[in-house]
């Protein structure tokens, strides 16, 4: 029996899982990672240490089901979007990656987008300091010696497919999180390249996420006890790869990933660039489709952040927050944990409790910390709307959807039904190993990439709905109220 392969080189983690031909999971592997913040603003990884992880994981899964890893026919790849991953001319790390949730190069990014403003339609987004091309004018400027080494510019996942395959390449949905891709011609940009300083020499060459993108190396082959003909997948962005593992394919299908940041994610039959709202217009994971994204920077990770400030265990909290939960908090949270960009676009913007008295217990701040995360949402849909996509339904995915309370808060909060998946907490690391599939065998992507069973359907609360209101209101005010104190000096 064929198996697949997929790995998604998270931020918070590497994650890898095996499945078969039924797509049925037969072993997983999560090892965790950690992220350097050696300058406020800013937020780095070591590439090295992805392709540690990764080997990590890939012990583990021979150690649970060495004839199964043996098997796989073909291997896809997820990851964190944005990150500089800057090779010189041995394919060698010039500096630590610059990572999506880096503000550094807020200063750059408005210069990009004031001096080129044609460029955002076509880019599919204006510039924001997240994106791969003004961490590059940031680099030109403040390390202008390792700009002038950089031989190639990559993603973070394709590092990971440089190991394996030996080929610098990278796929349509990742790609497009650089500000270099147009997105409408599915190709590089060379006005947008030249306006940062780089040549299309210095890309990688582009394939569809469900083509193939190499074959593994024989070394890496024998190490795992491979084949010598495993095909390695284009794969996709970690919100492409995630809408793939969801079935998400098709044009209005819609859902929110609630991971270490979070996407509310629609998918478009053809390229409808909204950048005036703040809304991300970029290419699918399969060909000849697009979708609208509205990206925050703080998901999952906000509550993660709770718990370790609580020194207590999450399920634990969820467990005692649900069970004192009778109405909306009083206290509002702002999520702004490492800034923002849908959408406010201010990688100032920090973390608030609001409302804090001497009666305030810990499931207060835990239910003002789902709150806020879910008020965040529904700026991203109101975002969306302004964009001419209106949203009438939404599943679920990511380590943040095993939570039905956090589900029945999303609910009302945004007055949407919530759909919970089987599965769906695997999120984009599923999704690679069925683009990988797609690759292998040149299926149609309508009959590999089908909607998981749904778990459950939480449908918004009227009274609840009608209580979240003025808190929304509330929420809104308070950051532009702070905001001239976030950037501050």
């Amino acid at each position: 029996m064929a198996h697949y392969l997929g790995i998604d080189v998270g931020t918070s983690a590497v994650k890898a899982i095996l499945v078969d031909e039924q797509q049925t999971s037969v072993a997983e592997a999560d090892i965790p990672l950690q992220i350097s913040r050696p300058h406020d603003l800013w937020s780095e990884q070591d590439p090295d240490l992805w392709w540690e992880a990764v080997q990590t994981a890939l012990d583990q899964l021979r150690t649970r089901s060495a004839s199964a890893l043996a098997d796989i026919r073909g291997i896809g790849l997820s990851g964190q979007m944005h990150g500089a991953v800057l090779l010189d001319a041995n394919d060698r790390p010039l500096r630590p990656a610059i990572l999506w949730n880096d503000g550094r190069s807020f200063r750059e990014a408005q210069e990009l987008r004031d001096r080129y403003p044609e460029l955002s339609h076509a880019m599919g987004v204006i510039p924001m300091p997240g994106f791969t091309a003004p961490k590059l004018v940031w680099l030109a400027r403040h390390e202008p010696e390792i700009f002038r080494a950089v031989r190639k510019v990559m993603l973070p996942k394709d590092y990971i497919r440089l190991k394996l395959t030996g080929d610098i390449v990278t796929e349509m949905s990742d790609a497009a999180g650089t500000w270099w891709l147009d997105e409408g011609k599915r190709d590089w940009s060379d006005a947008a390249l030249a306006a940062t300083g780089l040549s299309r020499d210095q890309m990688p060459r582009l394939v569809e996420g469900s083509q193939a993108s190499g074959i593994l190396l024989a070394d890496i082959a024998r190490r795992w006890g491979l084949g010598s003909d495993v095909v390695v997948a284009g794969g996709a962005g970690d919100a492409a790869a995630g809408a793939v593992g969801l079935g998400a394919i098709d044009d209005g299908s819609a859902f929110i990933s609630l991971g270490t940041s979070g996407q509310l994610f629609v998918t478009t039959r053809s390229f409808s660039p909204a950048p005036e709202a703040v809304v991300h217009s970029f290419c699918h994971a399969v060909p000849d489709r697009w979708f609208q994204m509205a990206a925050m920077l703080n998901a999952a990770s906000c509550l993660a952040w709770g718990a370790q400030l609580l020194k207590r265990d999450i399920g634990q909290l969820l467990h005692e927050t649900e069970a004192a939960y009778t109405k909306p908090s009083s206290l509002l949270f702002l999520p702004y944990l490492t800034g923002e960009r849908t959408p406010h676009n201010d990688p100032y913007a920090r973390g608030v409790f609001f409302g804090l008295s001497p009666q305030t217990q810990q499931t207060d701040l835990v239910q003002a910390i789902l709150e806020g995360v879910a008020f965040s949402f529904a700026d991203a849909k109101e975002c969306l709307a302004q964009a001419g996509t209106p949203l009438t339904y939404a599943g679920m995915i990511g380590g943040g959807s095993r939570s039905a309370f956090w589900a029945r808060i999303f609910a009302s909060v945004l007055d949407v039904r919530m759909l919970r998946y089987h599965g769906s907490d695997k999120g984009p690391a599923f999704g690679a190993a069925r683009l990988a599939r797609l690759a292998t065998t040149g299926e149609s992507p309508d009959t590999v990439c089908t909607p998981p069973r749904i778990l459950e359907t939480i449908e918004p609360e009227p009274q609840l709905v009608d209580l979240y209101r003025p808190r929304i209101d509330a929420f809104r005010s308070l950051y532009r109220a702070l905001k001239p104190e976030f950037s501050r000096p």
